[in-house]
């Protein structure tokens, strides 16, 4: 006789509530963590800036977030201790104590020793100055497994550079000034200097001035210019940007593709040279080559606005505030490339703007390794990652295998 399969008994607990309405359950948010801040104190390239001022420092702690900075950081744009201790921030005494912290921000390229003191998965945020930037650089920070950012790669939601663009509205103010002082007889010490003004007055011409480029830097030099009575030429090889330029400013310009011969005809006759030319991946390319430069006129001033990225003019050496010229062809070459950093305060306040916007989306998300994921603009400024090179241009430079970013966080998710 077969054997009887044999019931197993499920309580009525378990069934009774079968396909009734179930009770809503909401989601509860992970408790976010709290981001830890370090600002040291910058020594190259006599950089004055700081890149947190104390108003974005009371933001920061008010919303639980810890801020240490390094004795000393703010004093060259007039930020004592005293300003930053007063709105929450910690005062270290050291480097070392800096550099505990799980973010930190620059605004200057940390130099070999300080790379020394990072820690894995360490986030850097900080330009990079192409012109000195060195394979040795690369192979620390890939080393030290730190996830670095340049400045001037991150990207906003439109699409634009937001610390190109405020930097660059100070750099086309100077650039102008600073050519204005350079053309007087007061640089004439080395053979310098035309001892011509800027603008015009009667009866005497005012002085010619080219603008290479139609962006922002081009924009703000043009308006001082034009404010000053100087006659000048902008070149670019987008007519969209000579079309803006010539809107924003309000006015018929005298404007040019980027034509070898009509260039090289223009920079024979000027009195000033702006090499204001913008590179969105790497290096900025060569516009004016050194022939070109050697038949310009004796005392004539090039300031190379573009030297942050290496620099539009064959010409062109890094220099420093301490000693921001050299003469080549007899041609005044000024090529300092933060140079922002003659207006320390305003250049702070203006880059603190801007990171403080950044680490707050963070601080909602809870990392900034978190919002990398998230912010397609943030991670446009990613150059090495947890070990890898993720900047294709870096890599082309020196050699060294790039991986795609979007690839790695992938992988990590």
């Amino acid at each position: 006789m077969p054997e009887t399969s044999k019931k197993i008994p499920i309580p009525k607990s378990l069934t009774e509530g079968k396909m009734q309405t179930q009770t809503e359950t909401l989601q509860v948010q992970r408790k976010k963590d709290k981001l830890f801040i370090g600002i040291p104190k910058e020594r190259t390239l006599q950089e004055n800036r700081v890149a947190l001022v104390p108003t974005s420092v009371a933001t920061l702690v008010s919303l639980g977030h810890r801020v240490v900075v390094e004795k000393g950081a703010g004093e060259k744009s007039n930020y004592s201790d005293h300003n930053f201790s007063e709105v929450g921030a910690e005062i270290a005494y050291s480097p070392e104590s800096v550099f505990k912290a799980d973010v930190i921000l620059k605004v200057a390229p940390p130099t070999l020793e300080e790379i020394e003191l990072f820690k894995p998965n360490q986030i850097l945020i900080s330009p990079l100055h192409l012109p000195i930037i060195s394979e040795e650089y690369i192979y620390r920070l890939r080393h030290k497994r730190v996830i670095a950012l340049a400045m001037e790669y991150i990207q906003d939601e439109s699409g634009s550079f937001p610390v190109v663009r405020i930097m660059s509205e100070m750099a086309g103010i100077s650039a102008m000034l600073t050519a204005a002082d350079l053309l007087t007889t007061s640089q004439n010490d080395k053979g310098g200097g035309r001892g011509v003004l800027l603008g015009g007055i009667s009866g005497v011409p005012p002085a010619k001035v080219v603008v290479l480029g139609a962006g922002v830097v081009a924009e703000f030099a043009t308006r001082v210019a034009i404010g000053l009575g100087a006659e000048i030429r902008i070149f670019d090889n987008n007519v969209s940007k000579l079309m803006r330029v010539q809107h924003l400013v309000g006015r018929q310009l005298n404007t040019s593709t980027l034509n070898p011969i009509q260039l090289e005809k223009e920079l024979v006759s000027a009195d000033v040279v702006i090499g204001a030319i913008h590179s969105t991946t790497g290096r900025t390319p060569v516009i004016v080559s050194e022939e070109m430069v050697s038949k310009m006129k004796r005392g004539a001033v090039i300031v190379d606005v573009s030297i942050d990225q290496g620099g539009c003019f064959e010409t062109s050496e890094v220099m420093s505030h301490d000693q921001p010229t050299f003469i080549k062809h007899d041609v005044i070459h000024y090529c300092v490339p933060n140079i922002a950093s003659k207006v320390p305060r305003t250049a702070s306040i203006a880059v603190s703007n801007i990171l403080t916007s950044i680490l707050l989306k963070a601080g909602n998300v809870g990392s900034i390794q978190g919002l990398l994921s998230m912010h397609h603009g943030l991670r446009h400024g990613v150059y090495t990652y947890k070990g890898a090179l993720t900047n294709e241009y870096l890599g082309r430079r020196f050699g060294i295998k790039h991986t795609d970013l979007d690839l790695l966080i992938t992988s990590q998710l």
